[in-house]
């Protein structure tokens, strides 16, 4: 097998894991300044006050962690190209000095009716804490090419 992963190399119940990925206080803040700007993603003193009891990163960012796992640790061909979500959800807050990673599980592959060449992998994507808890959860559908195709 390449360094790359074609739809040839892929089988149902094939499963790969990401390095670790730790997240401090200080990404959370400036990820949520930016893009979520809520008291429990932006001031600790006030988000010991809130649901989360405590500074939590926003969903949307371990999403984009956990997308950067993903294209690390499935190589796909032609890039990480997502024909839809299933189901997304985040169980657990992820917090300041969380090691994430990714472990992934190929569940289905579909091939094209109208272009053999290319699939849909469907894939179950569970981003994990240092304990091991779940801290994310997503089923994508990548496209995925066979060798030798365009």
């Amino acid at each position: 097998m390449s360094d790359k992963l074609y739809l040839d190399d892929l089988v149902v119940g094939q499963k790969f894991k990401s390095r670790e990925y730790l997240l401090d206080a200080e990404q959370i803040m400036t990820y949520a300044r930016e893009f979520d700007p809520q008291p429990f993603h932006t001031d600790p003193e006030q988000a010991k006050n809130t649901f989360f009891k405590g500074l939590a990163a926003s969903g949307w960012h371990t999403a984009s962690i956990t997308m950067k796992l993903v294209v690390e640790s499935l190589p796909m061909s032609a890039g990480v190209i997502g024909a839809g979500v299933e189901e997304l959800s985040w169980p657990l807050p992820t917090r300041p000095g969380d090691r994430l990673h990714l472990e992934s599980e190929v569940l289905e592959i579909i091939p094209s009716r109208s272009r053999p060449e290319r699939a849909i992998v469907r894939i179950r994507c569970e981003t994990k804490n240092q304990n091991g808890d779940v801290v994310q959860s997503f089923i994508p559908k990548l496209l995925a090419f066979k060798r030798g195709a365009a």
